[in-house]
Formats: C-alpha cells, sequence, structure tokens
C-alpha cells in the first residue's frame, strides 16, 4: 500500500514539474512574441499609404515627421533640412547637381527600384521597407537585428596583411583608398549585379566608406552602396543600402532606417529596397550614382542617389569625428568568406569575374570622385589598392577622359588558385 502511494504520489508530481514546465515555456513564447512585437511597433511606424512590391515586400508611406530618426532623443524638437545649403558643385538652390554622368555613351543605363513598378508615396512622406517578423527571427538575437556586430567590416590597409582584421574575422575585400588629408564627401558610379552566396549568414556588397577616427573603438563611419544578404533581407536581390556607425559599430549605428539617425526628406526612394534591372554578363550594364557629402553650413552628412535624388542626411551631431571630416575614403567589395565547410566561400564579389575580364563582365567604380575643403568635387590622389588575397577577389585601377578615375573589381571566391 505504501509503495503505491509512493508511486501515486510521484506521478502526481512529474505531471504538476510536467505541467510547471510546459507553463513556463508558454510564457516564455508569449514574452518572446510579444517583444518582438513591440519591436516591430517600434520600426514600422503607421502608414499613410501602402505599396506592395514585386519581390514580396511592403513599402510603406510615412510621414517624414513619423520615420524613425525622431525616435533619437536628441532629434524630438529637431527642424528638418528640407534641402542642402551647398551642393558639391555650389549653392544648392541654383540648381547644380552632378554632372559626371549625364552623358552616357559608355554602355551603362540608369536603374530604378522593383516597388516603383506598383505605385509611388505622396508628398510631404517618405518609403521604407517593411520590418517583418521574419526578419528579426533571422537574426541571432533581436536587438541585434540591422546591425553589424563588429569593427571587421572595415578593410584597414596598413595592417590588415595575413593576420591582420580582415583575415582574422572571415571579412574580404577588394578596394580603392585615398588618405593623408580632409575629405569632406565622396562620390562614385557602381554598377549592380546580383552575386551568388554560399551561406544565409554570408553577403556581398559594393560601397563608398567615409572614415575617421581609430579602428579601435571610437571609428566614425558612413557607409552607403548596394548589397545581397539573405541574413538582412531574407532573399537574394541587390538591395539599396546604408550604414553608420560612430564607435566602431559597438552600440551605435544601423543599416537604412533601422534606427534613428538618418533623416530622410526624398519620396521616391527606399532603403534597403530590390533594385532592378541589373546587369548581365556581357549584355546590359546599369549602374548606380552615390554622392555624400558635408553641408559646410549646417555640418550635417548628405546622401545623393543617381543625378536627380537628394535623399536625406546623417546630423553631424551624430558623430566625433567626422563633425570635421573624414580622415580616409574607400570604394570597392566586401564579402563575409565563413568557411563553412572548411573551404573557402564560394560567395562571388560584384560580377563574380575578375577585373581583368573588363567591361560586360567585371563589375566597376567609375567617376571616383572626393570633395574637398572648398566644397569642389575632384578627382582623389594617389589612390591605393588593398586585398587580402587576389586570388580569390581582386581590383585593377583606371583612367581615362569618360571614366575619370575608375576601377575593376570582385572575382568568385573558392577556385583552383583560392582553395
Amino acid at each position: 500500500m505504501k509503495m503505491f502511494c509512493f508511486s501515486l504520489l510521484f506521478m502526481v508530481l512529474l505531471f504538476c514539474d510536467t505541467d510547471a514546465a510546459e507553463a513556463k515555456q508558454g510564457m516564455s513564447l508569449s514574452s518572446q512574441k510579444f517583444e518582438i512585437q513591440k519591436h516591430l511597433n517600434s520600426l514600422n511606424k503607421p502608414a499613410v499609404k501602402s505599396i506592395k512590391s514585386p519581390d514580396g515586400d511592403t513599402i510603406d508611406c510615412v510621414r517624414i515627421s513619423h520615420q524613425p530618426a525622431f525616435d533619437h532623443p536628441l532629434l524630438k524638437n529637431h527642424t528638418v533640412q528640407m534641402m542642402p545649403n551647398y551642393h558639391p558643385e555650389g549653392l544648392f538652390r541654383d540648381g547644380k547637381m552632378s554632372t559626371a554622368a549625364k552623358n552616357k555613351n559608355d554602355g551603362s543605363k540608369s536603374i530604378n527600384q522593383l516597388w516603383h513598378l506598383n505605385g509611388k508615396c505622396p508628398e510631404g512622406t517618405i518609403p521604407i521597407r517593411r520590418t517583418k517578423k521574419d526578419d528579426i527571427l533571422r537574426a541571432s538575437n533581436m536587438k541585434s537585428y540591422g546591425r553589424k556586430t563588429n569593427f571587421s567590416t572595415i578593410p584597414k590597409p596598413e595592417s590588415g596583411r595575413p593576420g591582420g582584421v580582415g583575415n582574422q574575422n572571415g571579412h574580404q575585400h577588394a578596394i580603392a583608398y585615398v588618405e593623408g588629408d580632409k575629405y569632406y564627401g565622396a562620390k562614385a558610379t557602381i554598377n549592380v549585379w546580383e552575386p551568388k552566396i554560399q551561406q544565409p549568414n554570408e553577403f556581398s556588397l559594393s560601397q563608398i566608406w567615409l572614415l575617421a577616427g581609430s579602428f579601435d573603438s571610437d571609428l566614425n563611419s558612413i557607409e552607403a552602396g548596394w548589397q545581397v544578404s539573405p541574413d538582412l533581407y531574407g532573399d537574394n536581390n541587390a538591395r539599396l543600402f546604408t550604414y553608420w556607425t560612430s564607435d566602431a559599430y559597438q552600440a551605435t549605428g544601423c543599416y537604412n532606417l533601422l534606427c534613428s539617425g538618418f533623416i530622410q526628406i526624398n519620396n521616391e526612394i527606399a532603403m534597403g529596397a530590390t533594385i532592378s534591372p541589373l546587369s548581365s554578363y556581357h549584355g546590359s550594364q546599369y549602374d548606380i550614382s552615390i554622392l555624400v557629402w558635408k553641408d559646410p553650413k549646417e555640418g550635417n552628412w548628405w546622401m545623393q542617389f543617381g543625378n536627380d535624388y537628394v535623399l536625406g542626411y546623417w546630423p553631424g551631431f551624430l558623430f566625433s569625428y567626422l563633425t570635421d571630416s573624414a580622415s580616409m575614403i574607400e570604394w570597392g567589395g566586401e564579402v563575409v568568406n565563413s568557411e563553412s565547410d572548411g573551404l573557402h566561400t564560394t560567395t562571388q564579389m560584384g560580377s563574380g569575374h575578375f577585373p581583368d575580364e573588363g567591361f560586360g563582365k567585371s563589375s566597376y567604380f567609375r567617376n571616383i570622385q572626393v570633395v574637398d575643403e572648398s566644397n569642389n568635387l575632384r578627382a582623389p590622389q594617389d589612390l591605393g589598392t588593398y586585398t587580402e588575397d587576389n586570388n580569390c577577389y581582386d581590383i585593377q585601377l583606371g583612367k581615362n577622359n569618360d571614366w575619370g578615375n575608375y576601377f575593376y573589381y570582385g572575382g568568385p571566391g573558392r577556385n583552383a588558385n583560392c582553395p
């Protein structure tokens, strides 16, 4: 009888423990769902209009005054600067826009974003790519969504030899760069591809970096270009992106509009949206032009897309060193090489072809320029190049009358010479 009672008691306790564990797990899942929804609500602002893009994205048209930038405590009473005071070619109100790419007789063509096929956002709003629950769940944790986790993504030419930043952390680059002066902006025209990505946690991008500070803990960086990042976007589409940080990616900054910071004023271009059409091997070449410069009057860093779209600005107070100027400019490509199978990744950079294949086959940056202290666009002096292993990804500089300073870059990753 005692044995029966003991067994019965054991079973009751077992059921109670199981029920308690299931209840705890249920509460944990419920809490997680609540936190995810809370985070989504903070990212996805109320929309005046929503547009379904052919690629599955939803583009929300959000009033300029309701965008994520104004979640920043120092921007609560900020008056939006609706246009820069100066453009690198003169007073902005004079309508002086970039002319380097106006006369295109080089075989390349301008491009748009895919969501434009299904509508446009009204005046007074900005287009924001809606963040989905799946986007957040792909991140290692909710707080890291939309953020870089370390400063290994910055190519550091002077010390990035074997054993340096690039090789230790699995990021590889093929870049051109200038340093040793004060830079107040940078510009380039970049053709856009859809490189193949081996692993979802890897990415391939092509961008401009404006850098100031040390590479250790206080690096200031403004970045803009195009990228393919399955982890961030959930697909393999080439997308326009920006990034910023004022402390080497430790606590500040994010991609696109996924945190407070960048203030967008343009209602036609969406950060993080799919670019279309794309360049094809031995076919038509499509490129984007990006200009980032500092307004000498207000001290804000502005971004222009193409010849016609002034997108918005990073307020100068976000930064420490970049409140003055950049000390290094970099242009080029970057991939993540996770070596998941013990071999170099097959993730492609650019077109996935080496620079010696040239136009229509390799990827390029052309009309490379910097903005000097007089707010003039000029050719960069003493361009250097850097890559961790030119058997995997490479770069070749060039110069001519049509393209000014340019380079071809990229590669396939793993191949017979890059095991």
